[in-house]
C-alpha cells in the first residue's frame, strides 16, 4: 500500500504564482531608491496559488506602506499588476510593471529647499 502524505496526493500540487528575475530587478530597484531616500526599510514577498505579492514597510512591525501585487488570471480582465495602498486602495492597475511602479517613483520626486 502506497500512502502519501501530502496535502494534495491525488493530483498535481498547485502551481505557486511568483515573481521573474526581470520583474524583481525592476521591483528591488525602485525598492534601492526608496530605501537610499529614507521612505522604506523593509519588504516581504509572498507567493501564493493565485498572486505574488511584493509589500513594502517602512518599519519591520506594522503593515505594508504599499503591496506590488501580480495576479496572472486578471490579465485579459482588469491587468496582471496592481499597487495597492496601505487602506486597500489600487493607486494603479495595468498590464506594464514599470509603468504601474511609476505611480510610487512620484514619491522620491519633492522640492529642493
Amino acid at each position: 500500500m502506497n500512502v502519501s502524505f501530502l496535502p494534495n496526493a491525488s493530483g498535481p500540487v498547485p502551481e505557486q504564482i511568483s515573481f521573474d528575475r526581470k520583474e524583481l530587478s525592476v521591483i528591488l530597484s525602485l525598492y534601492g531608491r526608496m530605501v537610499a531616500a529614507g521612505e522604506w526599510r523593509d519588504y516581504g514577498i509572498s507567493t501564493l496559488r493565485d498572486l505574488a505579492v511584493f509589500a513594502v514597510f517602512r518599519r519591520t512591525a506594522e503593515n505594508p506602506l504599499y503591496r506590488i501585487e501580480k495576479r496572472p488570471k486578471l490579465r485579459q480582465k482588469q491587468s496582471l499588476y496592481s499597487v495597492v495602498g496601505m487602506d486597500g486602495r489600487i493607486l494603479k492597475r495595468g498590464n506594464d510593471l514599470r509603468n504601474v511602479i511609476g505611480v510610487l517613483e512620484r514619491k522620491l520626486i519633492r522640492p529642493v529647499d
